[in-house]
């Protein structure tokens, strides 16, 4: 695939981070890092996108979503989660509850 070379302003911070993951080995280089950012941005705003256009589409035949059927939906969720702790962590809490650690 071919590039586009690309100038930009960017914070310093930003550069730090993607010259840490290139010392790191992570990225072969920053323009690797930053053309990487760019892909994950595109791909979480096309899935927002989809996802505001199901809400659209579910409105248009249901009607509008209110804020009590969202809570109603989160309260529903969370009785239905399954909480998966590892177990070591868990014991350390119970013990320090209890005043022992």
């Amino acid at each position: 695939m071919s590039k586009k070379r690309l100038t930009v302003t960017v914070d310093p911070h930003l550069v730090q981070a993607g010259n840490d993951e290139v010392s790191a080995g992570r990225v072969d280089s920053l323009s690797a890092w930053v053309n990487q950012a760019l892909a994950e941005r595109a791909a979480k705003d096309r899935r927002l996108r989809a996802m505001a256009a199901a809400v659209a589409a579910y409105e248009d035949g249901f009607g509008t979503i209110t804020d009590e059927e969202i809570a109603a939906q989160a309260r529903a969720d969370r009785l239905a989660a399954r909480v998966v702790r590892d177990g070591a962590r868990r014991s350390n809490r119970r013990a320090r509850r209890r005043g022992a650690a």
